[in-house]
């Protein structure tokens, strides 16, 4: 199921995939001149899909092509259209981990200046720091890149502060149906339930907290 878009598969997606919005895009004022985010977006996912790098970059900032070519599972088939200047592209036949469910393209005026991707990450401690980093830095996107969407939404009811009290990573332990990674701090510890498996990647399901 989860397999790398080849080159032959990506010129068929490009040349039959309809993207249909799944609802009105909610586009942020631009000036005149300046194409609309979805516009931009897609100019970038067709480049993708065509494996064409050299297109790819007029349509995006350099790190933002080098991320997206590095996309494993196959293409996602619907355009979900845009919030702001944020444009997504989602998966309705497969399973993917995390909340993102496919690809999320940051739009900056005429360029895609960064992107978002479900992450096949095979080691626990792996997604429950990748999840800490992306709360630390108020990254709802980066979250959903490796946690479930109500994972997400709880964490980020309270936001990080640097100057509150420390986290310490206390690794990954197993518990019924997968892992748990555990950050302590003074007073109690937040402990990141963990589902999946190597072959299909890991993603943070739900999270609890213990008070000493």
């Amino acid at each position: 199921m989860f397999k790398r878009l080849v080159l032959g598969a990506a010129l068929t997606a490009a040349a039959t995939l309809t993207l249909a919005s799944a609802g009105p895009a909610f586009a942020a004022p631009v000036s005149a001149g300046t194409p609309a985010p979805g516009k931009v977006a897609n100019k970038l996912f067709r480049a993708w899909l065509a494996a064409d790098r050299v297109a790819a970059a007029k349509a995006a900032t350099p790190a933002a092509v080098k991320t997206i070519f590095t996309y494993v599972y196959r293409a996602p088939d619907r355009f979900d259209g845009c919030s702001g200047n944020v444009c997504r592209f989602v998966h309705t036949s497969v399973r993917v981990p995390g909340g993102l469910d496919g690809i999320a393209m940051v739009v900056t005026g005429s360029k895609v200046t960064k992107v978002y991707l479900s992450r096949h990450i095979t080691e626990p401690p792996t997604v429950a720091k990748h999840l800490f980093a992306a709360w630390k830095r108020g990254d709802k996107y980066g979250g959903l890149e490796v946690a479930t969407s109500a994972t997400v939404q709880k964490l980020f009811e309270v936001k990080y502060d640097p100057r509150g009290v420390t986290h310490f990573f206390q690794g990954c332990s197993k518990e019924p149906q997968g892992y748990s990674c555990a950050y302590s701090y003074e007073g109690g510890a937040m402990l990141m339930h963990v589902r999946g498996s190597r072959s299909a990647g890991y993603e943070v399901r739900s999270i609890s907290y213990l008070a000493d």
